[in-house]
């Protein structure tokens, strides 16, 4: 009988469903390199009450391997890699060990960070801000990577800085942030621009989408919730001079893309957009829920 219950419980066990919670989070400027303590600690604060298992960060600035460690555990993580120590950095966070794949620099902006943890295969990026037609060779450089794998779980998150075609009619009413982009377009030396064809571009995004790839949050969320940028963080900032700005500039640039098998075990989504997290960056998190088996 006890051989039977063995017997039972190792065939049992690999089909047991596993609850885990993904985290993306743009953090903005390292909390202003480190000088915005306050910032900081109410931020690993919040990541700490939605105890999720693995988190996807943006905007490291001024951070070390040691430094991302000691917020990790935190958060209740014992594993961290981080891409660089200069410029804006992305780096990851789990409570399970993480296998380092690669971390690619050459050709991209910021950079990407492929790693594997909870038998996912995890590609944080952060593309450019500034240029839509650098945008679309660091997409062409990530799919290929995400082309390249084998893992059928796979993971894209992190700051696209880009439009989704799923968010196209809502950016029909974005007149103003339009405007902005042409005028940005017309005065920066170095020819960069935002637009495509003098237009909002959704190519970025379509390709990633097109690898295959779900966007969860647009499956699981009503569409007038769907924005992660800007927040009142940035108000007396920039061109945000008061609530109303933020609303008329108001856009999804953060995404968690995962694959088609893995999309299958989403059961939640949700983009922290309201009172909690309406100080703590100029972007709001993203967070998805798996039921792994």
């Amino acid at each position: 009988m006890i051989r039977r219950f063995i017997y039972i419980f190792i065939f049992m066990v690999p089909l047991m469903a596993q609850s885990i919670t993904v985290l993306s989070y743009n953090i903005w400027n390292g909390f202003d390199w480190s000088k915005d303590t306050v910032r900081h600690d109410k931020t690993v604060a919040w990541i700490k009450s939605q105890n999720p298992h693995v988190v996807a960060l943006q905007e490291l600035c001024g951070y070390t391997e040691d430094k991302l460690k000691t917020d990790a555990k935190e958060w209740g993580h014992k594993y961290s890699i981080l891409l660089k120590t200069d410029g804006y950095p992305v780096g990851l966070t789990s409570k399970r060990p993480i296998q380092l794949k690669e971390k690619v620099r050459d050709g991209m902006w910021h950079g990407m960070l492929h790693g594997e943890t909870f038998g996912v295969d995890f590609f944080v990026v952060h593309l450019s801000p500034s240029d839509v037609n650098f945008r679309i060779k660091e997409a062409d450089i990530i799919r290929k990577k995400v082309q390249n794998i084998s893992n059928e779980r796979f993971i894209l998150l992190g700051d696209f800085n880009a439009l989704s075609l799923h968010d196209k009619e809502a950016m029909k009413t974005k007149t103003a942030l339009l405007s902005q982009h042409r005028e940005s377009a017309k005065s920066n030396k170095k020819g960069h621009s935002n637009l495509r064809n003098d237009a909002f571009d959704f190519s970025v995004m379509a390709e990633f989408l097109s690898l295959p790839t779900v966007d969860v949050c647009y499956l699981l969320m009503k569409k007038r919730d769907r924005f992660s940028f800007p927040t009142p963080a940035l108000l007396g900032k920039y061109r945000y001079k008061q609530r109303q700005d933020l609303q008329t500039y108001r856009r999804r640039i953060d995404f968690i893309l995962a694959s088609p098998s893995l999309a299958k075990l989403c059961t939640a989504a949700n983009i922290y957009n309201g009172e909690n997290t309406r100080l703590l960056s100029d972007h709001y998190p993203v967070m998805a829920k798996f039921e792994l088996q």
